[in-house]
């Protein structure tokens, strides 16, 4: 009886008092890990605010994104991945292999993010014991709980690191008539790949395609959803930009002024932590790692979830339980599985250093995926799919279609920095 009742009250369409933020801020906080901090913070401190019109680009272009994967799963009531097998074999040959491959690499390279600032805060302790103590803390803490406790988790997560970053902003004191110039659309010389990180590459990732089975977790399942379900997703991503923004003007505002140069990968965070502690004081130093701890295990526990969700649907179709199996759910036994998989043989790279053969797969497979959601959202928007009132209209397919090539330019761009890194080019 309480099953029905649920259900009436769902397809009427959301309740009076609904929350304007659900799972678009763990969507938003998930792609935003410790590598697109740094990519912004480089920006900054090369180009001043030269490029914050690529940031607010990406941000209109991710809410484009993110709306149309939540649009397809609220008007057709299916998976991403059942909309993806319904365009033939090929998705799922390329699904299958790339989820394997990413959730290996990616769980070890997670770990080790999230353990870079516990160890500048406590440098007894070696790196690899806080990279092992984040992943399976991330682990128990998805594995023993429901979606609702998960998203709690996740709103102190990005509250703390939304915080410190737009606190560390406003320490820096902008230079708003700088920040102004900077929306004008324009290309500095050798500012290629700043531009394309910066519009496609910060707060995108796999996750974004997670969006539709954290709105089912949510219980956002009918088209009654939708305006809040756009309401929760722009917010996100205008939170997301915010703080994308405030990283840029850390990096031009302290990290030029200090004439240091950031490190590429993770570890450029700690050389901001230096600059930090040189010109504001210990205190600031430390809070500043605090919320770089929250942002990396905010990713940590964010793919612990939403991969595995989207892992547990995609072996649930091909076993051919189908997306509403116990099986194919949130707590059932094909997510525990790539729970599991995420976290314990990703361990073993932290020794292993990464082979290289899984190293190049990842890099080539990574570099395709979002180009892959943009170009399948088109057919499955714009056809039978979806009911005609909720279908593209031509800004949006234009939209799209740029997100599709701006992806694609930044994909083959980390594909050949992938190769070279790889083969010492």
């Amino acid at each position: 009886m309480a099953e029905s009742t649920t259900e009436t009250q769902e397809t009427s369409g959301p309740p009076k008092k609904w929350k304007v933020i659900g799972p678009g801020l763990v969507v938003a906080a998930t792609g935003v890990g410790a590598a697109d901090m740094v990519a912004t913070l480089a920006a900054g401190s090369r180009y001043g605010y030269a490029l914050l019109w690529a940031v607010v680009l990406g941000v209109i272009l991710k809410i484009v994104l993110v709306e149309g994967a939540g649009r397809y799963s609220l008007a057709t009531g299916k998976t991403i991945f059942e909309g993806w097998r319904s365009l033939g074999r090929w998705p799922v040959w390329y699904f299958g292999p790339y989820i394997m491959i990413w959730g290996i690499v990616y769980g070890a390279s997670a770990m080790s993010s999230t353990a870079l600032p516990l160890a500048a805060l406590f440098p007894g302790v070696p790196l690899i014991v806080f990279a092992v103590a984040t992943g399976i803390a991330g682990f128990v803490l998805v594995w023993f709980n429901r979606y609702a406790v998960f998203e709690k988790i996740t709103a102190v997560l990005v509250g703390l690191m939304f915080v410190t970053i737009v606190t560390l902003a406003v320490i820096a004191t902008p230079n708003i008539p700088n920040m102004l110039a900077g929306l004008v659309p324009r290309l500095p010389e050798g500012g290629l790949f700043y531009t394309l990180a910066l519009a496609g590459g910060v707060g995108g990732t796999i996750t974004l395609a997670a969006y539709g089975y954290w709105l089912r977790e949510k219980g956002w399942i009918t088209p009654g959803w939708m305006r809040v379900m756009r309401i929760d997703n722009t917010m996100a991503y205008v939170m997301t930009g915010i703080f994308v923004i405030s990283m840029l003007i850390v990096g031009a505002e302290v990290v030029a002024a200090a004439n240091t140069t950031i490190g590429a990968g993770d570890k450029g965070l700690l050389d901001l932590d230096t600059v930090l502690r040189e010109r504001y004081g210990e205190f600031i130093g430390t809070w500043f790692l605090i919320g770089f701890f929250a942002a990396a295990f905010s990713s940590v526990i964010g793919v612990w979830n939403g991969v595995s969700l989207m892992f547990a649907d995609f072996w649930g179709n091909i076993r051919g339980k189908g997306s509403e199996h116990p099986d194919s759910r949130i707590n059932g036994k094909y997510f525990r599985f790539y729970l599991v998989w995420l976290t314990f043989p990703s361990m073993s790279l932290l020794l292993l250093d990464q082979p290289i053969g899984l190293v190049l797969a990842y890099g080539v497979m990574g570099a395709l995926f979002m180009p892959f959601l943009a170009i399948t959202l088109l057919p499955l928007l714009n056809t039978h799919r979806v009911p005609a009132q909720w279908r593209n209209r031509w800004h949006t397919n234009t939209a799209l279609v740029i997100t599709a090539g701006l992806f694609i330019a930044l994909g083959g761009y980390q594909l050949v920095r992938a190769i070279a890194g790889v083969f010492g080019g």
